[in-house]
């Protein structure tokens, strides 16, 4: 039953927080937000220790990379968001997760 619970909030968070930000790249607060309702519920400690997806922190991946996985996910690991986020929002996310630093 907690994986029905995940998905179901992950779905809820996909469709109702990134229509906040739409308009354009939000700024530092915007895109933390985003990223603790959008990507969050994977990503632990907001990015910064593994959880059911990566560590984020300190990541040397591009923003080419980060933007693709964001989009298209990864098969049975990852759902995507291209039509979900907008590419501003995206661009958001990818300057957050560049800010984040190991504890």
């Amino acid at each position: 039953m907690p994986s029905k619970t995940i998905a179901t909030a992950t779905l809820i968070a996909c469709l109702v927080a990134p229509a906040a930000f739409a308009a354009k790249q939000p700024n530092d607060a915007q895109a933390k937000e985003l990223f603790a309702t959008t990507c969050g519920w994977c990503h632990s400690d907001g990015g910064r220790q593994a959880g059911k997806g990566p560590k984020l922190a300190d990541t040397k991946r591009s923003d080419a990379f980060i933007t693709n996985r964001i989009k298209h996910g990864k098969e049975g690991a990852m759902p995507a968001f291209e039509g979900t986020l907008t590419d501003a929002q995206i661009k958001g996310i990818i300057h957050y997760i560049h800010g984040l630093k190991s504890d």
